[in-house]
């Protein structure tokens, strides 16, 4: 009889061991516990034996009874905390969904998307052009000669003598005059190439470079816009300086520069104690481009600008290496 009970007592539990929902244990409790359950029987078999026999046999059966309890009880606790994916046929309708990651603007094309806005707030239109480019409208039309060291193998793609991945977007800006007569006001954002890679430069960057064409269009007008621009784009009391300097397709030609963002003008490591972060070029359109699209320099004069938008943004958000921006870690991006 002893025999009997303990071989119960080891099927029940490997039976237990081996319930993976809540619906076969269940099922154990009724063939173990229930009325007719094995164990149930064995208790009312108690009655049955002789008096020396009953303690015995009622004390073991009482055991095994509160072990094969224990055993479902905890095995009832062990399926709450197993994941309800691994249960098999099981699906609360009452749990939330799985939230699916929401992505956002790459922090390049919210800088990019804050500059254009600010251009076309002040009447300037979008033109887009090839990101391949003929050497003319790359170099010749520009007025940069062949012998000008922005033609070096080293800082231009050549796809082959004539064709290059573009270095600038200032080609959109002779398509655009090829076809259309001035008044105009235009800018060109797109991603340019340079054979260029530290912790400043990429191989591929983005630009937006600036035209304006009309009848006795001047300096001041430049500089005008370009504040206007400063101001919105790093905040009204940033100060901004012109120091000349030279392009080939533009006369007189002039850097830009504001104000250390970091140090407040003090001077640090970034500016290199000088109080002054360059932004961009700019300065009026030289006649020899005119030419080159057939304008009349006597009658129109206007001004051109251009500037990297991997600059402003670590000028913007105090961002000291431009690779940070291509290595695409999420912990970098979701600051944006």
């Amino acid at each position: 009889m002893k025999d009997q009970l303990n071989g119960l007592k080891i099927e029940a539990l490997k039976a237990l061991e081996n319930a993976d929902d809540e619906k076969k244990l269940n099922e154990l409790r009724i063939i173990y516990l229930g009325k007719k359950g094995s164990i149930t029987l064995c208790l009312k078999k108690v009655g049955t034996l002789s008096p020396e026999e009953r303690p015995e046999f009622g004390q073991l059966v009482n055991k095994i009874k509160k072990i094969v309890e224990d055993g479902i009880s905890n095995k009832k606790e062990e399926l709450k905390r197993k994941p309800l994916k691994n249960q098999k046929d099981f699906f609360d309708p009452t749990l939330p969904g799985e939230r699916p990651p929401m992505g956002a603007l790459h922090p390049i094309t919210q800088v990019m998307d804050e500059m254009v806005s600010i251009f076309t707030f002040m009447g300037f239109e979008v033109v887009e052009g090839p990101e391949i480019e003929s050497d003319y409208y790359n170099f010749e039309a520009l007025n940069i000669p062949k012998d000008h060291p922005a033609r070096d193998m080293q800082d231009t793609f050549y796809i082959s003598d004539d064709v290059v991945l573009r270095t600038h977007t200032s080609p959109v800006q002779i398509r655009t005059m090829e076809k259309e007569k001035p008044p105009i006001r235009i800018i060109a954002p797109g991603k340019v190439y340079r054979c260029d890679s530290d912790i400043s430069h990429t191989p591929m960057f983005h630009q937006i470079e600036g035209l304006m064409v009309d009848e006795e269009i001047s300096f001041s007008h430049l500089k005008g816009i370009l504040e206007i621009f400063i101001h919105e784009i790093f905040g009204k009391n940033r100060a901004l300086r012109f120091r000349p300097s030279f392009f080939p397709f533009t006369e007189p030609s002039a850097e830009v520069d504001v104000q250390c963002l970091l140090c407040k003008g003090r001077g640090c490591r970034v500016c290199s104690n000088s109080g002054w972060l360059e932004i961009l070029g700019a300065g009026m359109v030289d006649p020899e481009v005119f030419k080159s699209v057939n304008y009349d320099s006597e009658k129109w004069t206007g001004f051109a600008f251009g500037m990297g938008v991997e600059r402003i943004a670590m000028l913007k958000y105090g961002i000291d290496d431009i690779r940070l921006f291509f290595e695409n870690d999420l912990r970098f991006l979701k600051q944006f």
